[in-house]
């Protein structure tokens, strides 16, 4: 049988490479992976501070019990290039940092019990290696950044094995499997493979063998639990090679019954229309990069999927981690996943290596039923007929059972694929929010926007509040038109978080501000939009810190809510304002459109004044004309008012009292307003703003236990400073400092300071059992302790 065992710890690491350091250990650095060749700044770095060769080595013994086996290293990630030698002798090299690789360690092991792996590390941009070669508007740091294995194998194995769902229904679905073997298999050979559920075998097939490396099996089953969104059902494939009643080997994967389709009137998941609201993702993190372990990866898809409300996710621009996508499948969120790349296309080599990544990343990831389509063009690439063409005819040899798509960012662009995805950037806040479908495409076939708002607006969490709304209402305009337009798919918005970026891009701070969620992710404005649009679970958010100030000419205007609540119910000092539902005007084609609260003064002006209740509405209408669109009155609006002020002996200064008390507040001893939401009649959420908010620290880990299995775990503590009644204070940024004790370390900086009123840090364990504390001391607070259990796991 084959023996998996993960090699993560143990390393030794030298962030600049020589020669002798093949056969040296001196000055290098124990660590444990995933590693990053170097910790990075938050910001305001020299983005070629990662970009050097390193070296990372580990001695490795042979357990005797399985030396008569082949040794094979397993990397599922190392960027960018690397070279492998044992014990000093040359191996093999590895284009490209985002598809794994194998190491044949046999030939070169010496008889002893000291073996040595060196991996040498180029992570600069070299031409010959997608996506290098001109400018890359994202980071992609360096270091052996994901898990590594060490494997016992017999001589023959089975390399891979594929999986297709053509027909599927609840009462029938049908399967087609192609087992890979890694050599012919004479008659000696028997090959078993079981089809299970919740660990049950289901159905079984034996295959004689016959002198071939491919052995395929089409059958089906009634009484099928499909896979989909809210309810993602995983079977589970075996493939055993027994070779004279022994089992030799095993290869085991997930997959689930479904099918996915692409057509001219969108996009189909088990022959049900369904409209594709999605997100970019770039896998990446503050300090460290692309080197974040399995707990982060997932916390990652839980985030888009319960969150942010979303049903798709774009692997941005390359294939990310494969557990990130295990968990995709887990929890039924649908993935575009595409090679490397961005703009640039290179010479001839280069684009030989981008086909290598296309079947190193279809053959890796064939079987996950979350994705739907491969990306198969180069991210806002100009058109190039001879390798797109051999791009798409090796996707499809690969697997018919997805479609391919190519994102560009141009019209009428020549088409090898099977869906024209399209980066549409058409929306400037006042104009059209997505161009029509045949317009770009000038044909008629499957369409689905890849990316839209992003750079168009970026905003950061501190930006003033105008802003913050603004970005949340572009992405609700353009979802709306994808909702209007059946011709498209679905619209997947640029971008998930914030993220590091080359010195041609970004703020000038090497950060692009282009994300729905700060680097941290920590929620803008613009998250609102999407989880609104979700029922998973309630959800109201209020677009508005309800402070006057923060608005040219303290002008509040209108108060947007996005909520997946039928209505909502709006209190001043606990006295009801009215009732609010869903706007049938704006943004009309969401799930949920907005709900628009156009009037904070009620029935206040009849109650607390002398006026009639006609001439209360008169005023209440003037006045919040005035706090929407400022005091130029129209003709009729200015004639009313002047009759209120003779009928009721006022002056204009008395008017202006008017508005200070019932549109600024000014002058009461508290002001506080109330949000009620309510779904099937009953009361859900409540949301309460007040004038006089009081400053409170919150400290919030994403775990309290951390478990180590293949190597270290992490978590995310968010640090936040909100008011009294949690409402984020956008524009507290005080110092915070970190202390631990236990086994745990913090990833990044100690010391630092809050960024639009929250930010947080991962801790991470380190190889023991405990208990953990980290000190957390904010400015302005007390110092606040946060325990966290470490475990390390028995398996």
């Amino acid at each position: 049988m084959r023996n998996r065992q993960p090699i993560n710890n143990g390393w030794l690491y030298k962030p600049h490479f020589t020669e002798e350091d093949l056969l040296s250990s001196h000055g290098f650095d124990a660590v444990r992976l995933p590693h990053t060749n170097i910790e990075l700044p938050y910001n305001g770095f020299d983005e070629k501070s990662y970009q050097f060769i390193s070296c990372y080595k580990k001695s490795f013994q042979i357990d005797n019990e399985l030396s008569h086996k082949e040794i094979v290293f397993v990397f599922e990630g190392v960027m960018n290039h690397s070279k492998v030698y044992i014990n000093g002798q040359y191996v093999t090299e590895h284009f490209g940092g985002y598809t794994p690789f194998e190491v044949n360690a046999t030939p070169y092991l010496n008889s002893s019990d000291d073996n040595t792996i060196a991996v040498v590390v180029d992570s600069t941009e070299r031409n010959d290696t997608p996506p290098f070669g001109f400018v890359v508007d994202y980071l992609t740091y360096g270091g052996i950044y994901r898990e590594v294995y060490m494997e016992y194998r017999s001589p023959v194995i089975i390399e891979n094995v594929k999986i297709a769902t053509p027909e599927v229904s609840a009462q029938h679905s049908t399967y087609e499997i192609d087992i890979f073997t890694s050599a012919p298999l004479d008659s000696s050979y028997l090959i078993k493979a079981e089809i299970l559920l919740e660990d049950e075998p289901i159905y079984t097939h034996t295959l004689p063998c016959d002198e071939t490396t491919l052995f395929s099996v089409n059958d089906g089953f009634h009484n099928t639990k499909l896979w989909s969104l809210d309810d993602p059902a995983l079977y589970q494939l075996r493939v055993q090679l027994i070779h004279k009643d022994e089992t030799v080997d095993e290869f085991s994967t997930k997959f689930g019954f479904r099918t996915v389709d692409f057509r001219n009137d969108g996009f189909y998941l088990n022959g049900e229309l369904v409209k594709l609201r999605g997100l970019n993702r770039h896998q990446s993190f503050p300090y460290v990069g692309y080197a974040m372990p399995k707990s982060a990866q997932i916390k990652d898809a839980e985030l888009l999927k319960y969150d942010l409300g979303l049903n798709c996710v774009r692997c941005s621009h390359y294939p990310q981690s494969k557990f990130f996508l295990n968990h995709c499948d887990a929890i039924g969120l649908l993935v575009f996943e595409e090679l490397p790349g961005w703009q640039h296309i290179g010479d001839e080599v280069w684009q030989e290596n981008a086909l290598i990544s296309i079947e190193e990343m279809i053959r890796r990831d064939w079987n996950h039923p979350s994705i739907i389509i491969w990306g198969v063009r180069i991210n806002e690439s100009k058109d190039s007929d001879a390798f797109y063409s051999k791009a798409n005819a090796l996707a499809h040899k690969l697997d018919s059972s997805r479609q391919t798509g190519g994102v560009r960012n141009f019209a009428g662009s020549k088409v090898f694929e099977d869906v024209y995805t399209y980066n549409d950037f058409v929306h400037r806040g006042d104009n059209i929010a997505l161009e029509a479908p045949q317009k770009i495409a000038k044909r008629k076939m499957p369409y689905l926007v890849t990316e839209h708002n992003g750079h168009m607006f970026p905003v950061k969490k501190f930006d003033v509040e105008k802003r913050r709304v603004d970005q949340a209402i572009r992405h609700a305009k353009v979802l709306d038109t994808m909702y209007e337009t059946a011709e498209i798919s679905g619209a997947i918005g640029w971008c998930m978080f914030d993220y590091n970026t080359h010195k041609d891009f970004g703020s000038g701070d090497k950060i692009c501000y282009h994300g729905v969620m700060d680097m941290f992710r920590i929620p803008k404005y613009a998250s609102a939009v999407y989880a609104s649009q979700s029922d998973l679970k309630p959800f109201m958010e209020v677009l508005s810190s309800m402070q006057i100030g923060d608005f040219e000419a303290s002008e509040l205007g209108h108060v947007m809510v996005f909520t997946n609540a039928d209505f909502i119910k709006v209190y001043k000092n606990n006295h009801l304002l009215g009732t609010f539902y869903p706007s049938t005007d704006l943004l009309k084609h969401l799930p949920h459109p907005p709900v628009i609260i156009d009037d904070l003064i009620g029935d206040l002006l009849e109650l607390g004044e002398s006026f009639s209740r006609e001439d209360a509405k008169i005023v209440k209408r003037i006045l919040l004309s005035v706090a929407s669109h400022g005091p130029k009155l129209s003709l009729k609006d200015r004639l009313s008012m002047g009759k209120i002020l003779l009928k009721y002996k006022m002056s204009f200064q008395d008017a202006a009292d008017l508005y200070t008390r019932y549109i600024g507040n000014w002058g009461q001893a508290s002001t506080e307003f109330k949000f009620e939401g309510y779904k099937n009649g009953e009361h859900q959420l409540t949301i309460t703003k007040s004038a006089d908010a009081i400053p409170t620290l919150k400290i919030t880990p994403d775990s309290y236990h951390l478990i180590e299995e293949d190597t270290y775990d992490v978590t995310r503590i968010v640090i936040s400073v909100n008011d009294q009644y949690g409402n984020a204070l956008p524009y507290q940024m005080p110092a915070v400092t970190l202390e631990t004790a236990g086994p745990v370390e913090i990833i990044g900086p100690k010391t630092f300071a809050l960024i639009g009123g929250s930010r947080a840090f991962w801790i991470k364990s380190t190889g023991e059992a405990g208990d953990a504390q980290i000190s957390v001391h904010v400015e302005g607070f007390e110092k606040e302790n946060i325990h966290i259990k470490m475990e390390i796991s028995a398996s």
